[in-house]
């Protein structure tokens, strides 16, 4: 038997540090990369960005983190319940004495065959020009009726009525209701399609559904709906899941919209767009009457009664006081060309009364006339005898000729 002190002689103690460095070291040595399938369980996105979870099986159960730059190369979102395979590292976190995978790629399991079975008739369909981008119908500028290809129950119906509710108020809705997921959905999805087209239903169909795995999705990508979608002469709106998630639809229909909801606002594109030129339009138009309206309020203002008699007064006054002027000048003038004809008129009348045998006559003078009763200017025409007739001022005398002689 052992005293305590050869006990302790003979052990050498680690501190838990060193005992974890060294399993640390043993572990992360021993497994430099480890291939792990099993069930994702308490999944906690952080707000760093890294997503940490659990992965479990019947038996046991790992913690596990994806770092947030290797997150964003998913092209699913995991969580709870998902059968993933993930490939990455062992690591331990000395603080907690716990040990972890560091996960560098996920997968959902079984998702590499599904992958390859759906790149397989992808090119396949691809061959007999299924999605030949000549094929493709335009969308109609302003449906009527909008067939919607889905599960009634669905959240991405709710927000596909919310939307165009909103947005183009009044088109006509309808639900072709048919299951989303399993393998009954394929074969109802592709009957709706067809069945739209024979009664001519809708002007435009949107199939889809929300998001959701892989597998969850592959009915969209069954070959009979691919077929259904390429073959419809009404335009065909696929919206399967999120932005991330894709199927074989996508490349059938005339377009692809990365989430229901995208599809609804697709399809009332234009009822927006219109809705918004009328406002603007409206805008404008009233923008445009004020303006004239405020123009015509400046114009219209110099026009007011008070200063529309300023304004004909100072028309007016220079014209009246230039008319004034004209009638002063002419009244003038007349007065001195009066003046002047009358002088000329007092000259003449002065000059003819000078000359007026009445003047003469009441000077002394007489008018002799003969017989006949001409004027008599030369006596050397009287002959001795003849009759004269002397006209002085007042009255006549009767006279005879004794005598002539001239000069």
């Amino acid at each position: 038997m052992y005293s305590q002190h050869t006990v302790s002689e003979l052990l050498t103690y680690l501190t838990v540090s060193q005992l974890t460095e060294q399993i640390r070291l043993s572990l992360e040595g021993s497994f430099p990369a480890v291939c792990v399938e099993g069930e994702i369980s308490n999944c906690r996105p952080a707000s760093s960005g890294h997503l940490y979870f659990s992965m479990k099986d019947s038996g046991a159960k790992i913690d596990a983190v994806m770092f947030k730059n290797r997150l964003r190369t998913l092209n699913f979102e995991p969580k709870d319940g998902m059968l993933l395979r993930v490939r990455g590292s062992l690591s331990v976190y000395a603080p907690r004495g716990t040990y972890s995978i560091v996960c560098e790629e996920m997968e959902i399991a079984g998702a590499g065959e599904i992958l390859a079975l759906l790149e397989k008739r992808k090119q396949k369909l691809a061959a007999e020009g299924l999605f030949d981008a000549e094929k493709k119908l335009p969308l109609p500028r302003f449906p009527a009726v909008v067939g919607v290809i889905s599960s009634p129950t669905g959240a991405a119906v709710r927000d596909i009525l919310n939307i165009l509710t909103r947005r183009a108020a009044g088109i006509k809705i309808i639900i072709l209701p048919a299951p989303v997921q399993g393998n009954e959905a394929a074969p109802l999805i592709a009957a709706r399609i067809r069945q739209a087209n024979q009664w001519k239903l809708a002007d435009v169909l949107i199939v889809g559904r929300g998001g959701g795995s892989l597998e969850d999705l592959l009915p969209f990508s069954e070959e009979d709906v691919v077929r259904a979608a390429a073959e419809s002469k009404i335009p065909v709106v696929s919206a399967v899941g999120h932005e991330i998630d894709w199927a074989l639809c996508d490349f059938a229909a005339d377009l692809r919209a990365p989430t229901p909801s995208a599809a609804a606002e697709l399809v009332s594109e234009n009822f927006v767009a219109v809705l918004d030129t009328v406002q603007k339009t409206a805008e404008d138009i009233f923008t445009a009457i004020q303006t004239r309206m405020e123009r015509a309020k400046l114009l219209l203002k110099p026009f007011d009664p008070q200063d529309m008699e300023y304004r004909i007064r100072s028309i007016l006054q220079p014209r009246l006081v230039r008319l004034d002027d004209a009638k002063e000048e002419l009244i003038a003038a007349m007065s001195e060309n009066t003046e002047g004809f009358k002088n000329r008129i007092e000259l003449a009348a002065a000059v003819l009364e000078a000359g007026s045998p009445t003047a003469a006559m009441e000077r002394g003078f007489s008018v002799v006339t003969d017989s006949t009763g001409k004027v008599v200017r030369n006596a050397g025409k009287v002959k001795k005898g003849d009759k004269l007739v002397i006209k002085p001022l007042k009255g006549k005398i009767s006279a005879v000729a004794e005598s002539t002689a001239e000069d």
